[in-house]
């Protein structure tokens, strides 16, 4: 396992693998923070709510816990947080 920290400890996740392929849990403290991928993510609301502006986008959509959302390779996108959330993301 790896254990990541961005944004001054507001961000946090812990790395894994297993037979769904690389995933991270982590929490998102309140916030607005930029993020960039180098591959394919699948982000899934687990709590609470992220608002992101995805590639391509003008404005803010909100995904609540069930939710889920995806950014190709070699984005940035944009998120919004209004209370802790925590979230799976899924790579490839």
């Amino acid at each position: 396992m790896n254990v990541n920290e961005y944004f001054d400890g507001k961000v946090k996740s812990i790395g894994f693998e297993n037979s769904e392929g690389r995933i991270t849990s982590g929490v998102m403290a309140v916030g607005d923070y930029e993020f960039g991928t180098s591959e394919h993510e699948l982000m899934k609301v687990t709590s609470g709510a992220i608002l992101a502006k995805l590639p391509g986008s003008d404005s803010f959509e909100t995904f609540k816990a069930g939710q889920q959302f995806e950014v190709d390779a070699n984005q940035k996108f944009q998120v919004k947080i209004e209370e802790p959330t925590s979230y799976l993301c899924y790579y490839g």
